[in-house]
């Protein structure tokens, strides 16, 4: 074994790091429902950042959640076997996070039916040691008290990334606020922006947002409409790609974002523009998959040749 081989195999460091909500969804949509299926906002971003990380030639995604007792064997082995590490899912005694929505119209937000939290609502994020010095750290969707105990146990070695959700800017706007400082790179959505800066033009709303975080990278997600980026004095816009079929977008915005991550892993030092580019066109294509299924079925049988197909089209589209 070779030097290099040998450094690969003792090292214990995450290239990613993801801390989330591990959960079972039942969707309806007019294509059809689905009950019960693996979900929650750690689970799609370990997924797509697994994907990636093969791609990529990354050693280590860690999820880090909380599941009940309730939790399938045939669950967990989808996530281990798709090369994530789960020593930071806590078994807890009760039943796992369910949640339960519909789409309809142009399916550009779920309707939300019923929310049990379960061992959910008592989480408390326990990095564990092996996991505390990753290349990213990961925050995705949870209440920002809990994204900065994450931020405190794990300093990366790169940059730090979460995301949020309108309920947030409602309940615990300061708390956000504060947790957003203490991050590199902010994701969050249209309306999330619009709502913090009080402003219905977006890009006046997403310069007054980095001005009150100072962070040095804000990317808005737009649904349908694509994505548009703010990092430093650039701007990178780009569109969704076009899908005819779209089944349930449940889960695609965690999975833009755990595309992202894997592709920031790789790289080292000050995020450059075309690497975010090349992040976000990877994001975008990687999320066009969860869309086209209930669950994250297409994302977990989601192919490198398809994937690469896709993205060498989008890319052509853009050209």
């Amino acid at each position: 074994m070779r030097k290099g081989q040998v450094f690969n195999a003792l090292r214990q460091d995450m290239d990613v790091l993801i801390v989330g909500s591990v959960a079972y969804d039942s969707v309806a949509s007019p294509l059809g429902h689905v009950k019960d299926a693996l979900g929650g906002s750690a689970t799609y971003a370990g997924l797509a950042c697994s994907f990636h990380s093969k791609r990529l030639s990354l050693e280590k995604v860690g999820l880090v959640g909380v599941v009940g007792q309730d939790f399938s064997e045939k669950d967990r082995l989808l996530l281990s076997n798709s090369g994530l590490d789960l020593q930071g899912i806590e078994t807890a005694e009760g039943d796992t996070f369910r949640w339960s929505g519909s789409y309809h119209g142009t399916m550009a937000e779920a309707q939300t039916h019923e929310t049990h939290l379960n061992v959910f609502e008592h989480f408390e994020p326990k990095v564990p040691e092996t996991h505390r010095s990753p290349q990213i750290t990961f925050c995705a969707n949870l209440h920002p008290a809990l994204q900065a105990s994450v931020l405190q146990q794990a300093s990366p070695r790169r940059l730090s990334m979460l995301d949020s959700m309108n309920l947030w800017i409602d309940i615990a706007k300061d708390s956000l606020l504060d947790v957003m400082r203490s991050v590199d790179l902010v994701i969050i959505n249209d309306g999330e922006v619009r709502m913090l800066a009080n402003d219905e033009n977006l890009v006046r709303a997403a310069r007054k947002v980095l001005e009150m975080i100072g962070v040095k990278t804000l990317v808005v997600k737009r649904g349908e409409h694509g994505v548009i980026a703010f990092h430093g004095e650039d701007i990178i816009s780009l569109p969704a790609f076009p899908t005819e079929q779209v089944v349930d977008p449940t889960g695609c915005g965690d999975t833009f974002a755990g595309s992202i991550a894997a592709h920031l892993a790789t790289g080292e030092g000050e995020l450059s523009r075309d690497e975010l580019r090349q992040a976000l066109l990877s994001a975008t294509v990687s999320a066009s998959f969860t869309l086209e299924s209930f669950g994250t079925e297409a994302l977990h049988s989601m192919s490198l040749e398809a994937f690469s197909q896709r993205l060498s089209d989008f890319e052509q589209m853009l050209n």
